[in-house]
């Protein structure tokens, strides 16, 4: 594995320009693909300028002020991906969410200092661990136990209280939810679920809206059941 990325080679996902320097930070192992998560450099640097160098956000990460779905981040490889939350502490005092713009892009949207502690994850996984329990992974990489009897299910969501990873509430993927699209030719949109199609090969399942179109599940989001849960858009309220 090389640790040096070409500009021009590059997620489509990151809003840095194409042109520039050869060598661009490349995200460090983490929760998300490298595809679908921009560096923590790169936040501050090119995208929010709060920094004017590497040398000047090390010294920022340094003081504790900046701090990734509630912990302190020290480390500039850092990932940022969909969902995660980015704070500043004084004198900023600012608070952001990940998420998708209508090209696909990661952008980041300014929420309330109340979100700041409160995430929305995917159920990606759900299966059986030992003696008996019963643990559920999140598109980020969480892995959280649950109890045996929940109603938890693959393509859900959960609300959590971060960084303590307490489950808030439980969105489930049925028909009438609402729904926020991450990936395909209708990322960044929210539409209502009408009803979800298993299909019996190999060919991915398929969830229909009642806007009229449908996408594959693995790019479904499910963010609440009258209006979104958090803040997915800037300038509009839940």
């Amino acid at each position: 594995m090389t640790f040096r990325l070409k500009r021009r080679a590059a997620p489509r996902a990151w809003t840095i320009p194409r042109k520039g320097t050869k060598w661009v930070k490349r995200p460090g192992p983490g929760p998300h693909a490298q595809d679908q998560s921009i560096p923590l450099l790169l936040v501050l640097r090119d995208i929010r300028h709060i920094v004017e160098n590497a040398r000047e956000a090390r010294i920022l990460v340094r003081t504790g002020a900046v701090r990734v779905d509630g912990q302190v981040a020290k480390d500039l490889d850092r990932g940022l991906g969909l969902m995660d939350t980015l704070s500043f502490a004084a004198p900023l005092n600012a608070h952001f969410r990940v998420v998708k713009d209508r090209r696909g892009k990661l952008v980041l949207v300014a929420i309330p200092s109340t979100e700041a502690t409160v995430k929305i994850g995917r159920v990606r996984f759900k299966h059986t661990v030992r003696k008996g329990q019963v643990e559920v992974t999140l598109h980020d990489g969480r892995n959280l136990l649950v109890p045996p009897t929940s109603a938890y299910r693959v393509g859900d969501s959960l609300k959590l209280e971060v960084p303590s990873q307490k489950v808030v509430d439980h969105i489930p993927l049925a028909a009438g939810a609402l729904a926020y699209v991450a990936g395909g030719s209708h990322v960044g949109e929210l539409a209502r679920v009408e009803r979800v199609e298993v299909r019996n090969s190999s060919q991915p399942n398929l969830v229909h809206f009642k806007e009229g179109f449908s996408t594959v599940k693995e790019y479904v989001f499910v963010v609440g059941q009258t209006s979104p849960e958090v803040t997915l858009a800037e300038g509009v309220d839940r």
